[in-house]
C-alpha cells in the first residue's frame, strides 16, 4: 500500500480511537494514538491475515501486551474488516465484545487476551516457539509499552527468546516516553532500551514509529534477520495527531469531554480530507 494511503487509514483509525473512548467515557487514548501507525502498517501491509477467516492456521499472530490501549487495536480490526466500525461505540459497555482489555474468546481478530502488563510478551514468545517446533512459517508480533518494560517478566521472556533464537518473533516497543505517572525516565527509567535488548541477543532497530517508510524498512530488516529475534524500538508521540493530547501524560487514561471530543474529531476529519485531496484512497 502507498504511504499516503496508509496515512489516510491511520487517520481513520485514530478517529475510531477517539469515538470509542468518548463513547465509553473512559479508556486509554494516549498510547492508542501513538501506536496507530504501527497498527496500520502491520494490519494493512505487513501481516499475513484474513479478516474473513480470523483463525486461519498459518496466519501471523499479534499480541497487544500493553492491553489497556485496546482502542487502537479495536479500531484497526474494525477498519480492517473484522467487525463493523460502528461497534466501536460499544467500547467498554456492558455486554459488548469490545471490553477494556482484549479477549481472544470474544473479539474477532484478537490472538491473545491481555491485561496485566508484562505478560503479553511471554505469550508471544510461546507462540513463536510453537511455530518453530511445528515447522510453521507464521511470524509473531508483540507490541509493548516503554513503561511496561519496568515489568520483570518482559526481560524473562526476552532472555528466553534470545536464548532460543526465535527469529520469527518481533517485539515492537512504543517508546512515547510517557506513562500514567509522568515521564518514563523520571518514574523508573528503562533507558537505554536498545542496549538492554542487545544484551538478550536481539537484533535491535531504532525507528521513527510515526513514519511509514521507516517502519517498512525496519520490518523488512526483521524478516531478513536469521538466528535471533528482533526488537523494533519506535520513537513516537503520545496522543499523536490530536493537538491537546499530544505528548501529554495526563491523556494516558482518560476520555475527552464533549468539547474536547469535537475538537479531536474536527482535527482528524481535517487531516482525512487533506489526505484525500492529495490523492489518498483506501
Amino acid at each position: 500500500m502507498r504511504d499516503i494511503d496508509l496515512k489516510l487509514k491511520a487517520a481513520q483509525i485514530r478517529k475510531g480511537i477517539i469515538e470509542a473512548v468518548y463513547s465509553a467515557k473512559s479508556g486509554h487514548p494516549g498510547g492508542s494514538l501513538s501506536a496507530a501507525d504501527v497498527y496500520t502498517f502491520l494490519y494493512f501491509e505487513e501481516m499475513n491475515i484474513d479478516p474473513k477467516n480470523p483463525q486461519m492456521p498459518n496466519r501471523d499472530r499479534f499480541v497487544l501486551s500493553k492491553g489497556h490501549t485496546s482502542p487502537g487495536l479495536y479500531s484497526t480490526l474494525a477498519h480492517r474488516g473484522y467487525f463493523p466500525v460502528e461497534d466501536l461505540k460499544t467500547f467498554r459497555k456492558y455486554g459488548s465484545y469490545l471490553q477494556g482489555h482484549p479477549c481472544m474468546n470474544e473479539t474477532p481478530g484478537v490472538d491473545m487476551s491481555s491485561g496485566s502488563l508484562g505478560q503479553g510478551l511471554s505469550a508471544a514468545t510461546g507462540m513463536a516457539l510453537a511455530g518453530k517446533i511445528g515447522s510453521k512459517d507464521y511470524r509473531v508480533y508483540a507490541l509493548v509499552g516503554d513503561g511496561e518494560l519496568q515489568e520483570g517478566q518482559i526481560w524473562e521472556a526476552s532472555m528466553f527468546a534470545g536464548a532460543h533464537k526465535l527469529d520469527n518473533l518481533v517485539v515492537v516497543v512504543d517508546n512515547n516516553g510517557l506513562q500514567i505517572d509522568g515521564k518514563v525516565e523520571d518514574v523508573c527509567s528503562v533507558y537505554p532500551i536498545d542496549e538492554k535488548f542487545r544484551a538478550f541477543n536481539f537484533n535491535v532497530i531504532c525507528v521513527d514509529g510515526n513514519n511509514f517508510a521507516s517502519l517498512r524498512e525496519a520490518f523488512n530488516q526483521a524478516k531478513a534477520t536469521k538466528g535471533m529475534p528482533t526488537a523494533i524500538i519506535m520513537k513516537t508521540f503520545k496522543g499523536k495527531d490530536v493537538s491537546f493530547m499530544e505528548d501529554k501524560a495526563e491523556w494516558h487514561g482518560k476520555a475527552p469531554n464533549a468539547e474536547q471530543y469535537a475538537i479531536a474529531v474536527s482535527e482528524l476529519d481535517a487531516k482525512i480530507s487533506k489526505l484525500k485531496e492529495e490523492g489518498a484512497s483506501v
